[in-house]
């Protein structure tokens, strides 16, 4: 186990059962629940022994400074909402409001809600469609290279690695590429945050990174990580962080993150390991996304099934829940918890499931009109309609069906009558209600 700072703070100040006058309003006691007394007891506030997570000092500043040799990277700050919060305070760190930005078309909401907030304007990265495997493909640097060349004025980048499929792309060209154009490059790395327990170090060369710890590592939900390169301050950070963030972040959070790289550093790296190895023998047996297509993450297991939609349904009637499925895949997220005995039980049900390859997929149709900038489609007037009226209308959401796991529509772009077709032809919802601006 590695050191744990900020755990031993609080876990040494609850034990002289100090006098509570201040917040929370639990005061450490939670007799009505007895499963989270032990988070409770944990749970202060700003105080002098716990310190403060927007000061930037004490045993917090301590533990966010172990995460960051976990990555390599010189400065990272707590994040009690999620790589959300990160992602908005990266995006507001790397542009000024009004800024144009070349950002992965496949990236998570959470992107497109911080470029309407700063009023972003971007310009769409595409990735090539592997129509064997029926999902997008990796960021190539020649693609980045060709967009900065032919829009000067751009300066960050952001993009989305390992995507919900496992696929990694390639940081160290990519940033190479991004800083021989003066820019800056954002890496949505949320479902990659155990990499660096595998021996990958994926993400210290971007100059910002996001990722979650809750979605791949043994810590509570909403626990996640901003990573920051030298051009940034850790005052920097901070100050954006509490931008996003509420003012009263969770210390029983915060100490999760403080025990999981604790525990991770020891034994959770070596079960890590098994899981990879675990992982590596299931894709020898299941028809799943390979490396063949290229790199992946070791542990993110992506089955191709005729019906994903059913077989989900046939795990959950087994007690198996799975992170997503989609058309012709099932995305399970295989971690450092589960016993071996898990993963046999996985494979026995997934060998059960009707033979066949993914459903085959027709490629994303060509990007919509831009007909309102992504502040002006989210924040204007809108009506709810089903998606087979509204041809000619104005998206106010993403329209992201599975695959291929990018949005059809993106918010200010008007629906044309060729992209419902796509949506039919795929087997979309078409009563499905869709937010449309009345503008």
């Amino acid at each position: 186990m590695g050191p744990t700072p900020l755990y031993d703070a609080l876990a040494s100040f609850a034990g002289q059962s100090p006098l509570r006058m201040c917040m929370p309003g639990h005061k450490g006691k939670l007799p009505f629940a007895p499963r989270l007394e032990g988070a409770a007891a944990l749970d202060f506030t700003e105080l002098t022994p716990t310190g403060d997570l927007f000061a930037g000092d004490g045993p917090i500043r301590a533990a966010e400074d172990l995460w960051g040799e976990v990555f390599h990277m010189p400065r990272c700050l707590f994040l009690t909402g999620g790589s959300t919060q990160g992602i908005h305070s990266a995006l507001t760190l790397a542009c000024r409001p009004g800024e144009r930005v070349l950002a992965d078309r496949g990236c998570h909401r959470s992107v497109y809600h911080a470029m309407a907030l700063l009023d972003l304007r971007p310009v769409y990265l595409p990735r090539p469609w592997l129509a064997e495997a029926g999902v997008m493909g990796a960021i190539q640097p020649e693609t980045v290279d060709a967009l900065l060349t032919a829009h000067t004025d751009i300066k960050t980048v952001c993009i989305t690695s390992p995507t919900y499929y496992g696929i990694l792309s390639d940081i160290s060209a990519l940033a190479e590429t991004v800083h021989r154009h003066g820019g800056t490059l954002v890496i949505d790395g949320a479902h990659g945050a155990h990499l660096p327990f595998l021996g990958i170090d994926h993400l210290s060369c971007a100059d910002l990174a996001v990722v979650s710890a809750h979605k791949t590592l043994p810590a509570l939900g909403q626990t996640a990580l901003l990573l920051a390169g030298k051009r940034y301050a850790h005052h920097d950070l901070r100050r954006v962080g509490s931008i996003y963030g509420t003012s009263s972040p969770s210390y029983a959070l915060m100490a999760s993150l403080d025990l999981c790289r604790g525990w991770m550093e020891g034994q959770g790296a070596a079960d890590y390991r098994r899981t990879a190895n675990d992982v590596a023998r299931l894709r020898t047996h299941l028809p799943t996304l390979t490396e063949a297509l290229g790199p992946l993450d070791p542990t993110r297991l992506t089955v191709f099934v005729p019906d994903g939609f059913a077989a989900r349904q046939t795990l959950e009637g087994q007690g198996i829940f799975i992170e997503m499925a989609d058309r012709g895949h099932l995305v399970c997220i295989p971690t450092c918890m589960d016993a071996p005995e898990d993963l046999t039980r996985l494979e026995d049900t997934l060998l059960a499931l009707p033979a066949g390859g993914a459903s085959p997929m027709p490629p994303p149709p060509p990007l919509p009109e831009q007909a309102l900038s992504l502040r002006e489609a989210l924040f204007a007037p809108r009506e709810v309609l089903p998606l087979s009226r509204c041809a000619g209308r104005i998206s106010a959401q993403q329209i992201a069906p599975y695959p291929p796991g990018v949005p059809v529509v993106a918010p200010g772009e008007r629906i044309g009558k060729k992209t419902v077709a796509y949506f039919r032809e795929i087997g979309y919802n078409m009563e499905e209600d869709i937010l449309a601006s009345l503008l």
